[in-house]
């Protein structure tokens, strides 16, 4: 996207990222993802909460996360959201 339209963007949706806080009132993890040998795993949201307290924001962590794996520090995070099983999702009209 182009400059205007992100500054536009962000002065009409401000982004409030959701937080550890967020994850473990739902008993939902951090999936974590190494973008060097895509490794992954998934944290839960209360262990980190005892470290980083529980208004960290979950897009932040990677950067201070290393892989178990390759040892690199190109992790990425989001929540670990349940799947739904891989097939389409029912509509009820």
């Amino acid at each position: 996207m182009g400059g205007f339209k992100n500054r536009n963007i962000e002065r009409s949706e401000p982004r409030n990222p959701i937080t550890l806080a967020d994850l473990a009132a739902k008993n939902i993890g951090v999936f974590c993802w190494c973008n060097r040998c895509n490794h992954n795993a998934e944290v839960t949201a209360s262990s980190l909460i005892d470290s980083l307290g529980p208004l960290f924001p979950v897009p932040e962590l990677g950067s201070l996360m290393r892989c178990s794996a390759c040892n690199a520090r190109d992790v990425s995070t989001r929540p670990a959201w349940p799947s739904h099983g891989g097939g389409a999702i029912a509509r009820h009209d």
